[in-house]
């Protein structure tokens, strides 16, 4: 059993960098895959970075890549996805993802999500 929460969202304008961060709890956390994803108004959510459960692999989303990395410190239960180089189509909510499959959280059919954050990047 995982629970997330996820923070760190605002406004920035283009070309700027923000972190989101998300906080995890559950006694299974360290053997969990995670990942981010987002969803922009009148868009389906859409895959944006998973790491594996030892922090050993990471996949981002071509849109993002370059741009974007993610991360985890297990000693403080948190992910997190620093975001650089902001662009207005960045502007969504940015939802954390867990599963015990990383498979599963590359294809963002996960077991649990957090609430989200929102981000906006002004032009």
């Amino acid at each position: 059993q995982v629970q997330l929460v996820e923070s760190g969202g605002g406004l920035v304008q283009a070309g700027g960098s923000l972190r989101l961060s998300c906080a995890a709890s559950g006694r299974t956390f360290s053997t969990y895959a995670m990942g981010w994803f987002r969803q922009a108004p009148g868009k389906e959510r859409e895959f944006v970075a998973a790491i594996s459960f030892s922090g050993g692999s990471t996949y981002l989303a071509d849109s993002v890549k370059g741009r974007f990395t993610i991360s985890r410190v297990h000693a403080k239960n948190s992910v997190y996805l620093q975001m650089n180089s902001l662009k207005p189509e960045d502007t969504a909510v940015y939802y954390c993802a867990a599963d015990s499959s990383y498979a599963a959280v590359l294809e963002g059919r996960v077991g649990y999500w957090g609430q989200g954050t929102q981000v906006t990047v002004s032009s």
